[in-house]
């Protein structure tokens, strides 16, 4: 397996891109909220990692479509069969960009539902926006995605795709072995289902600048304690789970191997806890 690029990502350069990309994420999700039937653990609401950004993927509505963050040209594009159409982003507030996706869904005869036109970020912008750091985001994506890729795919149990989640802007994969939680309802997952999440995201406020995630619901009581690799440690303020930052993983001689035997690692010991427990 050939060697992945990992762009070096500066924390104060990337901040205003990468919080408008984040507002921009959440309104094509409220979109997928509105027109998707659900599927379990909300991954009728994620994107996926196109060549050139985020996409919904096709859609299945009365006319079918797709939206794409294309964060190479910066640019919001909606396709039909008959049409495609498109909007510059320029850190404009995200509002403004679920007014222009409403309007251009609406006329191509989508059903707007309940997709908000006044997203939670509302009528602030982004002054500062960088089409660049746009890219470099997407390049980190794309290198993470693809480790992600690997790794699922000596996977024998069932494993979520690799998705991008709007609401947190992070990208992660989900591993569930299949056993559920004894006195959870069965038919709520999110509490019901054992799993461990394996992920990345380019900071948030429990951990200021880039990082790598793995968590494990529940808790085993023995993953904390295994001896972790120089440059990935075991955090519980904020949340638990092992943290490799995204500088660190950069640094070592080969980021693909590191990040591979750590994640089996770390899945090896889920796996032994969580099947042999049942």
């Amino acid at each position: 397996m050939p060697m992945r690029r990992f762009p070096e990502l500066d924390s104060d350069e990337i901040g205003v891109t990468r919080d408008a990309l984040h507002a921009y994420s959440k309104v094509l999700g409220d979109w997928l909220k509105t027109v998707r039937s659900k599927r379990k653990h909300w991954w009728h609401a994620s994107l996926r990692l196109s060549v050139r950004g985020l996409t919904t993927g096709v859609v299945r509505a009365a006319t079918d479509f797709e939206v794409e963050l294309d964060l190479i040209a910066s640019r919001l594009r909606v396709r039909t069969a008959p049409m495609n159409l498109d909007l510059e982003l320029r850190g404009q507030p995200a509002a403004d960009v679920a007014s222009w996706l409403h309007d251009t869904l609406s006329d191509v005869g989508v059903d707007s539902g309940h997709a908000p036109t006044e997203p939670e970020e509302g009528s602030a912008g982004f002054p500062g926006y960088v089409p660049v750091q746009a890219q470099r985001l997407h390049e980190a994506f794309a290198a993470v995605a693809g480790e992600l890729e690997s790794f699922r795919a000596g996977i024998r149990e069932e494993t979520s795709p690799v998705q991008v989640w709007p609401h947190h802007f992070d990208l992660s994969m989900i591993w569930l072995p299949g056993p559920r939680i004894e006195g959870q309802d069965p038919a709520n997952e999110e509490y019901a289902d054992k799993q461990m999440n394996f992920g990345f995201v380019f900071g948030d406020d429990s951990i200021a600048v880039p990082y790598l995630y793995i968590t494990a619901y529940p808790l085993p009581d023995v993953l904390p304690t295994i001896a972790l690799p120089t440059g990935t440690a075991w955090k519980s303020d904020g949340f638990n789970g092992a943290v490799l930052l995204y500088d660190d993983l950069v640094a070592k001689p080969d980021p693909s191997v590191y990040l591979q035997d750590l994640w089996a690692r770390l899945l090896e010991e889920g796996r032994g806890h969580f099947l042999e427990t049942g």
